[in-house]
């Protein structure tokens, strides 16, 4: 069973990346945003309510609002970008470049003091030369600076997302945490679509979007996380987060696959460097206490 979630974490936050791509070639990126995280939270929801009922939900207002702040940044600034970054790059490079949020969270512990291993700085050494070697050109081929600055920002929105989650009062049940992450993350990319005047045209949408939207929902928001928070409670951390730098070799693997892709020799051995800065990264931590903690979701 460990391993049957393992796979499906690896493929299924591997192949969003190409669901949210799919999604944007008739649905307008925070549009998009809006509905999969709002239907995934009513569904989980309901679910969550139909076998435990309204206790489930039962929390302080500091909960609240610590779970709000993470699906700000988790949600709307974080994935709610990626999808605007797609715009303007391809799929596998946004996955190899949100790949760095592991790194991300080693600098941010430096920040507050509390001192990682050798090895795991000099995974973030390595890893940001991979992200500098992609962002410089824009990856060597035909994609925009703008989408490569978006989805850096994306990263780092994730990132401390990532970090606070785990260090603020958040609601005891995990689930319950993430449907007020996507309902509050939703609305946060709703009211984005508002202020930059998006118009969602139904007759304009296709069948090929609309069906990524479904696997959005179901696949990505649903039995992804559920897999994923399984194994925080049955499997070592140290396995839990490999995934961290199987989904961008799955992304990319899919993009070229499916939609043609492009991918340069740049992309490649960037996209290398960044995979094995966050594998001495994820080696390198293996803290047991982390599997008690709220998930930290890495991830789209």
């Amino acid at each position: 069973m460990i391993w049957s979630a393992l796979v499906i974490v690896y493929v299924v936050w591997g192949s969003t990346y190409l669901g949210i791509r799919i999604t944007i070639e008739t649905v307008p990126p925070l549009i998009s945003g809006t509905l999969r995280f709002a239907v995934a939270a009513l569904l989980l929801g309901g679910f969550l309510v139909a076998r435990k009922g309204w206790a489930v939900f039962r929390m302080t207002r500091r909960q609240f609002l610590g779970a709000s702040v993470a699906g700000l940044l988790l949600l709307t600034g974080g994935n709610g970008m990626v999808s605007v970054a797609e715009q303007y790059i391809s799929s596998g490079l946004a996955a190899l470049l949100v790949a760095s949020v592991p790194l991300w969270l080693v600098v941010f512990r430096i920040a507050v003091r509390d001192r990682p291993l050798l090895m795991s700085l000099a995974g973030v050494l390595v890893g940001f030369c991979g992200v500098a070697a992609l962002s410089l050109n824009g990856g060597g081929g035909a994609s925009s600076t703008t989408g490569i600055v978006v989805i850096l920002l994306a990263s780092l929105s994730w990132s401390v997302g990532s970090f606070l989650s785990a260090r603020i009062s958040m609601p005891a049940d995990p689930f319950a945490a993430s449907t007020i992450e996507m309902m509050v993350g939703g609305l946060g990319l709703l009211v984005l679509s508002l202020s930059v005047g998006e118009r969602l045209d139904l007759a304009a949408v296709s069948g090929r979007s609309w069906a990524g939207l479904a696997y959005l929902v179901l696949v990505g928001s649903l039995i992804g996380f559920t897999a994923y928070t399984w194994l925080l409670g049955n499997a070592p951390i140290s396995l839990v987060s490999t995934y961290a730098y199987v989904n961008p070799v799955v992304a990319v693997l899919l993009g070229v696959l499916v939609v043609g892709e492009h991918v340069t020799t740049q992309i490649l051995i960037g996209g290398a460097v960044i995979v094995l800065g966050v594998a001495l990264v994820v080696s390198t931590e293996r803290r047991p206490r982390a599997a008690r903690k709220a998930p930290e979701k890495v991830g789209v």
